[in-house]
């Protein structure tokens, strides 16, 4: 008989069974235990200001994305009536569940919304969203903007509209079945009004309160932050459980999309020596020179033309693939700090910004979805790195 079985005439059979065990494990390259196998979510951000002429915001960012050289960006519902007039009449059923079929296609997990209040157009695409009859093709989580917080006597019907959409069987939920919530975008006028970090403790404690009292897993809170070092002092004060940012940029000059990814990977470097758990953020872009020709009347601070320079080149598909693929990579090497296991792409739909990854409107009227393809290619091959 061979060797490694005659052992069992000697040795106890209990002996001889445990190796032979260890030989079958081997032989089938079972992961070592604690080893993070499984692709992280990946999500993508959604500000639904293309909605044309229903409100001010609509009409300013569609102006942006008028002249002619920014038309390539311009989402594949838009419609152009002449070189320097694009029209966006904005959402509608059929165009929401083309965009939910395109990311599902891509792989991409879950978008997260801005919240707004109900009546705004800026949550006409969640709304959609949750009327699809394709709506189980993509989960959804949203974003606070921290301005929009309402403190004091007015917190108690938004945390209640929050929890509401945390109950949707749709809401993602992450690290034990917690349902994800992005609060961030912190002014700092705005938040020393306020009493700064501290201030706000009560809000945080009151939405983790009312989850409580109705049974329901506390939300996991992740604070957006352009700073790391600021974000993780204020998820410390308010007792969230990660840190993100909605957007990065190095401030570079002219400078090309490698740059801006190699700039958004050591952000995540510093997140993580915070020590704070940390949600990932990859850059599809950011191009601000639509806003900065024609300020948009929210950015006060932005006068015509300042800043022209200021702006990174536009990825390629293979680009932003990478990027996103080394986000994944980094969460997994890095599962201490991301227990959230999941990853946010800026974005969505910021078109006018640089940063989307929505199909967009070629020249002859057909629909771009290069970057979407390259990102479903980098997510069906992944795996994690040894």
């Amino acid at each position: 008989m061979p060797a490694a079985l005659s052992v069992s005439v000697t040795w106890p059979r209990t002996v001889a069974a445990l190796l032979l065990l260890f030989t079958v494990l081997g032989c089938m390259n079972v992961p070592t235990p604690g080893l993070v196998t499984k692709r992280p979510l990946v999500g993508a951000i959604r500000w639904d200001a293309w909605h044309g002429d229903k409100s001010t915001v609509g009409q300013e960012v569609t102006r942006s994305l008028s002249p002619q050289r920014y038309h390539f960006r311009l989402p594949f519902f838009a419609r152009v009536i002449s070189p320097d007039v694009v029209r966006i009449k904005g959402y509608s059923q059929a165009i929401v569940d083309d965009e939910i079929r395109w990311a599902s296609q891509a792989g991409i997990d879950y978008w997260a919304f801005l919240a707004y209040d109900p009546d705004d157009p800026m949550l006409e695409a969640l709304n959609f969203y949750l009327r699809s009859s394709r709506k189980k093709d993509i989960r959804f989580c949203l974003i606070l903007e921290g301005s929009r917080m309402q403190l004091g006597a007015d917190q108690d019907a938004q945390i209640r509209r929050l929890v509401d959409f945390q109950r949707d069987e749709q809401y993602v939920r992450v690290e034990g079945n917690r349902p994800l919530l992005y609060v961030g975008l912190f002014q700092s006028d705005w938040l020393n009004s306020h009493g700064g970090a501290a201030g706000l403790r009560p809000w945080f404690d009151a939405l983790r309160q009312k989850t409580s009292s109705l049974g329901l897993p506390e939300p996991y809170v992740v604070i957006m932050d352009f700073d790391p070092v600021r974000g993780a002092k204020l998820a410390k004060t308010v007792e969230a459980d990660a840190i993100s940012s909605y957007a990065t940029d190095g401030g570079a000059s002219r400078g090309s999309y490698a740059q801006l990814a190699q700039h958004t990977e050591r952000f995540w470097e510093r997140c993580r020596n915070t020590g704070v758990p940390v949600v990932p953020l990859v850059m599809s872009g950011w191009d601000r020179r639509p806003r900065i020709e024609r300020p948009v009347s929210w950015e006060s601070y932005q006068k015509p033309g300042e800043g022209l320079d200021r702006y990174y080149e536009t990825a390629t598909p293979a680009q932003l693939a990478d990027h996103l693929r080394k986000a994944l990579d980094w969460t997994t090497l890095f599962a201490d700090v991301c227990p959230a296991r999941t990853v946010l792409i800026y974005a969505w739909n910021e078109n006018d910004e640089g940063g989307w990854i929505v199909p967009t409107l070629n020249a002859d009227g057909s629909t771009n979805a290069a970057r979407l393809r390259a990102i479903g290619e980098t997510l069906r091959a992944w795996k994690p790195p040894r």
